[in-house]
């Protein structure tokens, strides 16, 4: 009997639990472990950060859902990982054995690398549910209060989708509270121009997302490396293509929500030779780490190159279908390798995005996602803003029954009209 770990309960660790459960016998044992009790669908953090959402709508208790799929479920953080003995070490000091462990924690936030960023510090978040329940009390001094507000990605973020949501969701929380006259909104980004998205661009993304700020009176300043952020402002480097600081900008703020740059979590990036020097994990093209091959992993901890270099750094994000992807590959390739076969599984890494824009929204898809690519389609639309809704209660439905369907494709991609991907 093969006892398989997952470690981190997200977008990626659900799904995973389930299709691990799924492919293997019955007499291999499978358990997740979380920091929190919860399941949180991260994606609605937009939402919960102007009241369009509460947390009780977008979270629930993990163990009675993964119990009914024989799934073990333990709300404790793993503070240490030791791949020589295959063990890690839980927060209460307990070790647990493993015969296959599967990290799919997702980032920690590296707030400490910008004085003055995070929630401890001036600015706002969406990245958790606590961070979005704190910005939402934010929004509520902005509405009392209102003035300047900066919305972006601080240099070294690799996730721009939720920065641009939010900035467009925020715009028309402030029109329906009718003090959008009062609030001037700056976008400010580590991306070398709007709509970039750590990915090179995709499609029209440029005119587009330029065009959508523009419509709604949001500035921009790009190839952005915030220096410090102060009680009420901001001090920016604006920087050229020769990567030379070509103007600086000190901007008031009320309000300011900036995605950070991402690292590996604590116990993660500590063991040297699994992760790269961010802490993320190191694997091959069957998601295994090179030197622990019973060690995998996806999902926002992986280690992928930027797509290209930039005046300011700025990461690639991995997308939900990407991710499903991964988590497939890892399912059949545990499975082989306790038949005594070799692994043959593999993701496909292509990108597809669902962003809201309070009253509209923006859908793209990116195959595969770093170009040079065999499709690029990027649509706005009404009809996306209602697909994203449908997404959250079908995903949320989904991770209640225990599903180990592939959720992307079944969904988005029979509302793209595509059909099944295929590099």
């Amino acid at each position: 009997m093969a006892k398989v770990l997952i470690i981190g309960a997200g977008l990626g660790g659900m799904p995973a639990a389930y299709e691990i459960r799924e492919e293997l016998d019955k007499s291999h044992e499978v358990i997740m472990i979380n920091e929190s009790p919860q399941f949180r669908f991260v994606p609605s953090n937009p939402w919960v950060a102007v009241g369009w959402r509460q947390a009780d709508e977008v979270a629930f208790d993990a163990e009675p859902y993964l119990a009914k799929k024989n799934i073990g479920f333990i709300a404790e953080r793993v503070t240490k990982i030791d791949p020589d003995a295959n063990q890690v070490t839980l927060a209460s000091g307990d070790t647990i054995d493993y015969d296959y462990l599967v990290i799919t924690t997702g980032p920690k936030l590296a707030w400490g690398n910008i004085p003055g960023a995070g929630p401890d510090g001036y600015t706002q978040s969406v990245c958790t549910l606590p961070h979005a329940e704190k910005s939402y009390l934010d929004f509520q001094k902005l509405v009392e209060n209102p003035g300047p507000v900066i919305v972006g990605a601080f240099q070294g973020a690799s996730c721009f989708g939720p920065a641009y949501e939010y900035a467009l969701i925020l715009d028309k929380a402030l029109k329906d509270e009718k003090i959008r006259n009062k609030v001037p909104m700056t976008f400010v980004t580590s991306e070398p121009y709007i709509g970039h998205l750590g990915l090179g661009g995709v499609g029209d993304s440029k005119s587009m997302l330029e065009s959508e700020l523009r419509n709604r009176d949001i500035k921009w300043i790009c190839n952005a490396s915030v220096k410090e952020v102060k009680d009420g402002s901001f001090e920016i480097e604006e920087f050229n293509q020769n990567k030379e600081v070509e103007r600086t900008h000190e901007l008031p703020f009320n309000h300011a929500m900036l995605i950070p740059p991402f690292a590996g979590v604590d116990a993660v990036a500590e063991v040297t030779e699994l992760c790269n020097p961010k802490g993320f994990v190191l694997i091959d093209e069957y998601q295994r780490n090179p030197k622990w091959n019973n060690i995998y992993s996806a999902g926002v901890c992986v280690a992928i190159p930027p797509v290209e270099d930039t005046p300011v750094p700025t990461g690639t994000p991995k997308t939900g279908f990407m991710i499903e992807s991964m988590v497939t590959a890892i399912a059949h390739n545990i499975a082989a390798d306790l038949a005594g076969k070799k692994p043959y599984a593999k993701a496909t890494w292509n990108a597809i995005c669902l962003a809201d824009m309070g009253d509209t929204g923006i859908a793209f898809v990116a195959m595969p996602q770093i170009p040079p690519r065999n499709t690029t389609w990027f649509k706005k639309g009404k009809w996306v803003h209602l697909a994203k809704i449908g997404f959250e209660k079908y995903f949320m439905n989904k991770m209640k029954k225990g599903t180990s369907e592939p959720i992307y494709e079944k969904y988005i991609l029979k509302m793209f009209g595509i059909g099944k991907l295929e590099e």
